[in-house]
């Protein structure tokens, strides 16, 4: 742990106010000024983080930071949580929104891309601001939760579409809404005949895992069947803190799955994926995707090669459980859905692109990293 950040708060791990979340939530790291009492900062550095912040803003919670290494700009824990002046920079290819959630948008905060399940976007506010967001068109630029106009509206359309039998509560963060509020959404879908199961995504218990209280777990075992998809990158967020968070959920009978992105210089090797997924499932949370990572402007300095995700899953099938391996997939550009990246769905691969079959037959191109264009979209 970093022992700056405890001074710059001013409390101790383990005392109330870092036990409560809401704590966490309040004193988030938003400016540059406040990030350099944690961890070491030029002022060119300084400059360059005030200037990505006009395209996504920073909020990083006290309990995120103290896992930062202060003097390694490429500790991957900071990488996922500080901007770079890299942000700043918009490649061709690089698209708003990558998957075309506003297009698959029946009504505000719904995506209904799949013929059975959909997304309800529940908030726009996170724990923290990952720096590798693909909805950062959405997110962080104000902490609120949807009205209730919207709510209304989002909830009317999957009572009004039966064919929805799986709803997916995302955002933002779902878990940085109150009880009540949370509460409010799980019950009302419950009530719907149709809607079999509910799940939520979250990235909280890696982020502020303090949030995963007693009442939060009793309410939610109220609308069972729950489902529940975390988000980790790096073994180093599977913290003590953290894994204690997660046997709670699991405790409360709720199945978790993770999903982790493949990002350069922070999990793209197979030694550090390894430990992850064998620390997941030893927590009793099952790796569910890897995703390659999306073509959303600004993030650019974090995608690798097609090639690297399908190496880490060939030198790690075998030789770790098939419980331990998830698929790797992309989401293919212009709204193709997920793809998953194997011999059935790769059409043709080369230094440039990857062309790739969906479940609908449609062939979508994903540029590979600096290959100097953009996706072609649909072929076929």
């Amino acid at each position: 742990m970093n022992d700056r950040v405890f001074s710059f708060f001013n409390v101790t791990p383990g005392s109330p106010e870092w036990l409560d979340w809401k704590w966490q939530y309040r004193n988030r790291i938003t400016n540059a000024d406040a990030l350099a009492e944690i961890i070491s900062l030029s002022d060119n550095d300084k400059q360059d983080i005030s200037l990505c912040l006009g395209g996504l803003r920073m909020a990083i919670t006290p309990y995120f930071a103290s896992l930062m290494d202060p003097e390694d700009p490429g500790c991957p824990i900071r990488m996922q949580a500080v901007p770079s002046i890299n942000e700043t920079r918009e490649l061709p290819w690089e698209m708003k929104d990558p998957l075309r959630e506003e297009y698959y948008s029946p009504v505000a905060n719904i995506v209904h891309r799949y013929p059975d399940r959909a997304l309800l976007l529940s908030t726009r506010q996170c724990g923290m601001y990952c720096r590798y967001c693909t909805r950062r068109r959405k997110v962080g630029e104000e902490d609120l939760a949807i009205g209730d106009e919207d709510k209304e509206k989002a909830i009317d359309y999957i009572a009004k579409t039966p064919q929805v039998r799986d709803v997916l509560v995302s955002g933002g963060d779902p878990l940085t809404l109150s009880d009540d509020a949370l509460e409010n959404i799980l019950s009302r879908l419950r009530a719907i005949e149709h809607v079999e199961i509910i799940r939520i995504g979250t990235r909280i218990p890696a982020v502020m895992p303090m949030r995963i209280t007693p009442s939060l777990l009793s309410m939610i075992r109220k609308y069972h069947p729950i489902w529940m998809n975390t988000h980790f990158n790096h073994p180093r967020e599977l913290t003590a803190e953290s894994l204690s968070a997660c046997a709670a959920i699991a405790d409360a009978g709720v199945p978790l799955g993770n999903q982790s992105v493949l990002l350069k210089g922070i999990n793209d090797d197979a030694d550090t994926m390894k430990e992850l997924l064998l620390k997941l499932v030893k927590a009793r949370i099952r790796p569910y995707y890897i995703y390659q990572c999306d073509l959303c402007v600004g993030i650019d300095h974090f995608r690798t090669t097609v090639e690297t995700g399908i190496e880490i899953i060939k030198s790690l099938t075998g030789n770790i459980s098939g419980l331990a391996i998830p698929k790797f997939v992309i989401d293919a550009p212009n709204g193709g859905g997920k793809i998953p990246v194997n011999r059935e769905n790769i059409i043709s691969f080369s230094d440039d692109e990857v062309a790739l079959m969906n479940f609908e037959g449609a062939v979508f191109t994903y540029p590979q990293p600096n290959a100097g264009f953009g996706p072609q979209g649909v072929k076929g």
